[in-house]
């Protein structure tokens, strides 16, 4: 039996995909394990899913090193993408059913601006801006990305761009993309808690969506909806603790950052390392939001770059001529992780320099090889940090009030404070 299959695109990152939406004369679905069948209303949505710059999110992790901890953390961005994607849906459905006055068009850019809210995201994220692209946010690029797909279809997600930068005057669009009860943190708590197995972060996402409501623009929970928004709370709040920032994944993200770091010093020194054309980019280069914005070729290496480019390289240092970048990428490819210390009190500077000097005495190495052989700082845990952008809950009255307000359980107006903790970690083959 002969197969003959055809590509229906280059790898040429310039040569643009003809859209040809007159054959998409059906409804698309997916099957999604976290709420089954998710339901493709558009074709401008799967075109969107077909462009290359939304199929490089099936190769970048959500939740990064986080199956380090929890072997069952390896879902994507694109799962993510897809899924708030389904909830956008869903909600306006809902408030359709209410009598707010959504047009097909609007629909359509609202779920546009929420499937490309994480595209500008890279592999490891946050390991990532701090180094590789150092000060530049993930929701910049992301906007970067939206305007060269807007030129791509032909101003077709102008109204999703506007959303997304909340430009539109009808606010509640915009908070659905981006604010403290938005899509994106119903879906990715009810994912990460789905595929870690963590069900202290399994969220009423059903109960919240019926209750939400639109009042003059803006968006509101019913007030009979006020325990499904505490119950989210909580569970996002200890989501940050048991998932996001485990002890054990804040010391594989900061061995990572030490080799990205290393790299980057080794490549700019002029040392050939191994690496895809894309990685070699911005290992050797720093970047700004100007340079992307004058150097278009930035952004389509961007788009190329992958958790497969960091893993790639990684195996290939581990064989590397210089001793620290060496052992980091073995130690990081082998689970060998820093020894950490996770606390509620600061880490002192006697502490610090106990570590650092004990590196320098027991390896024989300078002090500025020591700073790669460990890493200290803080994490924070901004469960509801409003920032003028406050969950409210719409009472009976008529009045609308602040959810650290309405609501009668002393935690929730706990969770509304920032919570630090600092960390100090180093080898653990290192006598302190």
């Amino acid at each position: 039996m002969l197969y003959l299959c055809i590509l229906k695109g280059t790898h040429n990152t310039e040569q643009k995909f003809v859209p040809n939406r007159q054959r998409l004369n059906k409804k698309k679905i997916i099957n999604d394990p976290v709420y089954g069948f998710i339901t493709l209303r558009s074709p401008l949505l799967f075109e969107i899913i077909e462009h290359r710059y939304f199929q490089r999110l099936r190769h970048i992790r959500q939740l990064g090193l986080g199956d380090f901890v929890y072997p069952g953390a390896v879902h994507t961005r694109f799962h993510h993408a897809l899924g708030a994607l389904h909830l956008m849906g869903r909600v306006l459905d809902n408030l359709r059913a209410k009598g707010v006055e959504i047009s097909d068009h609007e629909y359509e850019a609202a779920q546009a601006a929420i499937l490309l809210h994480d595209i500008g995201h890279g592999p490891f994220s946050h390991a990532l801006e701090e180094t590789l692209l150092r000060g530049i946010g993930h929701e910049s690029l992301s906007y970067l990305f939206m305007d060269e797909l807007n030129r791509h279809f032909s101003g077709d997600l102008s109204l999703a761009l506007r959303i997304f930068r909340g430009a539109y005057p009808r606010t509640f669009f915009h908070q659905l993309v981006s604010s403290q009860l938005d899509i994106d943190r119903l879906d990715y708590l009810q994912r990460d808690s789905f595929c870690t197995g963590v069900v202290e972060g399994a969220i009423g996402v059903d109960r919240i969506i019926a209750m939400m409501q639109v009042k003059d623009d803006h968006l509101v929970i019913e007030e009979k909806g006020i325990y499904s928004i505490e119950n989210f709370l909580h569970a996002r709040r200890l989501m940050y603790w048991q998932v996001y920032l485990h002890k054990t994944a804040v010391s594989a993200e900061r061995m990572l950052v030490n080799i990205i770091r290393r790299a980057q010093y080794l490549c700019q020194a002029g040392e050939a390392l191994p690496a895809t054309p894309a990685l070699q980019t911005f290992l050797a280069h720093e970047c700004s939001m100007e340079g992307f914005r004058q150097r278009p070729e930035l952004l389509a290496q961007f788009g190329a770059l992958d958790d497969n480019d960091i893993w790639g390289a990684i195996k290939y240092w581990r064989g590397h001529r210089d001793e620290l970048l060496a052992e980091l990428s073995d130690a990081l490819l082998h689970r060998q992780l820093f020894r950490i210390t996770l606390t509620a009190q600061p880490i002192s500077k006697d502490q610090v320099n106990e570590v650092r000097q004990a590196l320098v005495q027991q390896r024989g190495i300078l002090q500025s090889e020591a700073a790669y052989l460990f890493s200290h700082g803080t994490v924070t845990n901004e469960a509801y940090v409003a920032e003028g952008q406050t969950i409210n809950i719409a009472r009976k009255d008529g009045s609308v009030m602040d959810i650290a307000q309405a609501s009668d359980l002393p935690s929730i107006k706990a969770i509304s404070k920032i919570v630090k903790k600092s960390y100090l970690c180093w080898p653990k083959n290192l006598s302190l």
